[in-house]
């Protein structure tokens, strides 16, 4: 007998079992959005605003002009419904905005994700940690993929056919609305998903499939708790958040220091403080990850996102010292291997420039007169905020 290609109750559940199985810690299903939803309209009317800044896949359209992340069945039109999984990158690390030593940098807490190597680091590199890094695309995908397996095993075992197509920040969707239809969390106002349990710190990945919702499975989307906090707001120092649920990517530290190539406007550097890849002021200052961290849900160590320490509150120097090689050594196979050197020291110039130490001065100076056009334009910029010297 061959059934129809809709989800059973049954199948959520050997799914959810799979996806926990595997390792993620939150799993839920909803239904494919078409390019006419509300939520699609938000966002065409985000990248109309010019909120996306340079990221120029974002604002890719079809034939007929839409933008092809208005809905999940613009780019798919054979999508019926997303499983969106998630996985906690919590650790009981210190936050960006506790108090740093001096002279120390900020990586965004999902990059200093490591496991265990086969074998330890090349001698002298590392600092004795055998702790290799590791992309949390690939970690997550790995996951996915059996996730994805067992969704086809399921459709087949009951005669339906499925087709199935995996994504971690690659496809063209948004996966936070579709998290927060399947009730994973909700958006808060620093546009993050936010689980009651678990907090921010999520890492999504969805599987899109052919199967119909139908009212088979309960399509139940997490309520909104952010009430009257204004924290995350408040406290963005570039004024990134233009309103509740509102992010101007131009303006964001962690767009500025991953995505944002050549340079970056002076009015916004002094606000980047520390930071040199990534941001996570808006998370670390909300109540629900506070809450997350004394008693709440938070996981203290994923599989493959080990905390590599070397990377919490760098030494600034110690980036700015790195070549090529070195640089290979320690983020070859880590999200800031996509970002490259280069434009690490830059935003490692401005946040010298930020701290005011004089220690500094010898190697702004050397950047200053370098070839490297943007990485001399960071270098004096920085020398001018008063590192001890003047250009």
């Amino acid at each position: 007998m061959v059934g129809e290609a809709r989800w059973t109750a049954e199948m959520e559940a050997e799914i959810r079992e799979a996806a926990l199985g595997v390792g993620f810690h939150l799993m839920g299903i909803a239904e494919a959005t078409d390019g006419g939803s509300a939520e699609g309209k938000r966002f065409a009317a985000w990248v109309e605003a010019g909120h996306a800044g340079e990221m120029e896949y974002l604002k890719r359209r079809d034939e007929a002009g839409t933008l092809i992340r208005e809905g999940v069945r613009v780019a798919i039109p054979w999508a019926r419904s997303v499983v969106v999984c998630a996985l906690n990158y919590a650790s009981e690390e210190v936050l960006s905005v506790d108090g740093a030593p001096s002279g120390a940098g900020w990586i965004g807490r999902y990059a200093w994700s490591g496991k265990q190597g086969e074998g330890k680091r090349e001698k002298g590199v590392g600092q004795g940690s055998d702790l290799v890094a590791t992309d949390y695309h690939l970690e997550m995908l790995t996951r996915l993929r059996v996730v994805e397996a067992a969704i086809r095993r399921q459709a087949e075992s009951v005669g339906v056919e499925c087709e199935t197509r995996c994504y971690v920040d690659t496809g063209p969707i948004v996966e936070r609305g579709l998290a927060a239809k399947a009730g994973v969390g909700w958006v808060g106002k620093n546009t993050c998903v936010i689980n009651q349990g678990m907090g921010s710190w999520l890492l999504l990945g969805v599987v899109i499939t052919s199967l119909e919702m139908a009212g088979a499975v309960a399509q139940i989307a997490a309520p909104d708790r952010c009430g009257s906090c204004t924290r995350c707001i408040d406290a963005c120092p570039t004024d990134a958040l233009a309103a509740p649920r509102e992010m101007d990517a131009s303006r964001c530290i962690a767009y500025l220091t991953i995505e944002k190539k050549g340079v970056i406007a002076e009015e916004l550097r002094e606000g980047m403080g520390r930071q040199v890849f990534g941001c996570d002021i808006c998370q670390d200052v909300c109540p629900w990850n506070a809450k997350a961290r004394n008693g709440g849900e938070v996981v203290a160590v994923t599989p493959g996102m080990e905390v590599r320490r070397e990377l919490v509150n760098p030494a600034l120097s110690w980036l700015a010292g790195m070549d090529n090689k070195e640089f290979k050594r320690w983020f070859k196979g880590s999200p800031l291997e996509r970002t490259g050197r280069k434009r690490l020291q830059r935003n490692v110039a401005i946040a010298m420039g930020n701290s005011g130490s004089e220690a500094f001065l010898p190697r702004l100076q050397e950047w200053a007169e370098g070839e490297d056009e943007v990485l001399a334009e960071a270098a004096r910029w920085a020398i001018r905020q008063g590192v001890g010297g003047s250009v």
